[in-house]
């Protein structure tokens, strides 16, 4: 399928309700979108957003009298705190609605354990993270996953990414690294130990000193100065943490910057999260994180600028990447549902999924048939560098998409 992008929506329609069924649509079948989400707990706003992205484009989606004779309605299963129970609890359900026709999230449980029962099921499955486990259920066998795709790409820039681009900064002399020594902690949890244990791999074979590497418990975090009074006792040029909740990290930021080193600090995922910048307001400013699949919002993908304005005027709120991913999400599948025509037909609209290419908010998303994650190069979903300057978010790497410089942060100069 070449690259397409149908144009099922030419505005929101004002003063919508909030209802996301099509009221008064009595003649048009209605198909059930499940989104599984942790709505409550320390990832609740992931979850929050999670929601309002499948929310808003199914109420465009219905505003312009659906997708071949049908309308879509939304049905959220809570997972909570993502574990194995809350998340076979909230799969349960929705598998047992007969009208579903697809579930969504942007992540789930820690093991994405899901995908079997989803694919046993012939239920469509789009997924957000723990790429490292989706790859890991699929790839001996794909054909038998035909359903189940994912928006982020393969993890393996989140292992050995940092390290070039924090070198080449070096080098470039916009960073001043007075050592060549590392301090990272994660907590324990697939996602962020993994990235973790990739980081210090990465840095370790190349000469860099790993002067702490401490895994804590996972979940809420309101004291991180244990761990910062060992980093002050031997400071690194570069400090990483891993933590993926939000509020992990504002707390960690706030909690640097009460007496900071001279190290450039890079935190995972969590300031792409608008509630970092909520939370940690001007201590924000100058760390530096990452993301695969994050929005691309830059002037090459008007997309981006798009889906986040639709957004601003929906909720009065800036959406992070999950939001857009689920977003994104909604509108392949109704992609695919018009191409096959039969909702029912869940095996050849897998397939149709599997096949297409989309320009989205995230980049040009395309499926690797043999692990059906995402493509991940700079033509396609590429490893995007950010550094928070005066409140924004300024992407400095990979060049062509860049938005801005980085600026060696206050603290350090």
């Amino acid at each position: 399928m070449t690259m397409k992008r149908r144009n099922f929506i030419a505005a929101t329609v004002a003063g919508l309700s909030l209802a996301v069924s099509a009221h008064g649509a009595s003649a048009q079948e209605v198909i059930k979108i499940g989104v599984l989400a942790p709505i409550s707990g320390g990832a609740a706003a992931d979850g929050q957003e999670m929601v309002n992205g499948a929310e808003l484009a199914i109420k465009e989606i219905n505003a312009q009298g659906g997708i071949g004779g049908y309308t879509f309605e939304l049905v959220v299963g809570d997972v909570e705190d993502r574990s194995a129970s809350s998340v076979a609890t909230s799969v349960e359900r929705l598998l047992s609605n007969r009208d579903m026709g697809a579930v969504l999230t942007g992540y789930a449980s820690t093991t994405n354990f899901e995908i079997e029962t989803m694919a046993e099921q012939e239920m469509i499955y789009m997924v957000g993270a723990q790429s490292p486990q989706t790859a890991a259920i699929i790839s001996p066998s794909p054909d038998d996953f035909g359903t189940i795709w994912s928006l982020t790409p393969s993890f393996d820039g989140y292992n050995t990414g940092v390290l070039p681009v924090i070198e080449g900064l070096a080098e470039a002399g916009t960073l001043d690294l007075p050592n060549k020594k590392l301090a990272i902690v994660s907590s324990d949890n697939p996602y962020s130990k993994g990235i973790a244990d990739g980081i210090v791999e990465s840095f370790s074979a190349a000469g860099w000193e790993i002067t702490q590497n401490e895994l804590l418990p996972f979940g809420e975090i309101n004291d991180w100065r244990g761990f910062l009074a060992k980093v002050r006792q031997d400071p690194p040029a570069l400090l990483i943490n891993t933590d993926y909740v939000s509020s992990n990290a504002a707390t960690f930021m706030s909690q640097f910057k009460e007496n900071p080193t001279d190290s450039l600090v890079f935190i995972q995922y969590a300031p792409s999260v608008p509630e970092f910048l909520e939370l940690t307001k001007e201590n924000s400013n100058g760390v530096v994180y990452n993301l695969l699949g994050g929005i691309l919002n830059t002037p090459k993908n008007p997309r981006a600028a798009e889906v986040m304005a639709k957004f601003q005027d929906e909720y009065g709120l800036e959406t992070g990447t999950y939001g857009a991913m689920l977003y994104e999400m909604v509108y392949i599948y109704a992609d695919a549902l018009q191409e096959v025509g039969d909702p029912a037909d869940r095996a050849a609209i897998g397939e149709a999924i599997g096949a297409s290419t989309h320009q989205t908010a995230l980049g040009v998303v395309a499926f690797d048939p043999a692990t059906h994650l995402a493509l991940q190069d700079d033509a396609h979903v590429p490893l995007q560098f950010y550094q928070i300057q005066e409140g924004e978010r300024v992407l400095f790497s990979p060049d062509q998409y860049l938005t801005g410089a980085f600026v060696e942060p206050d603290w350090m100069k």
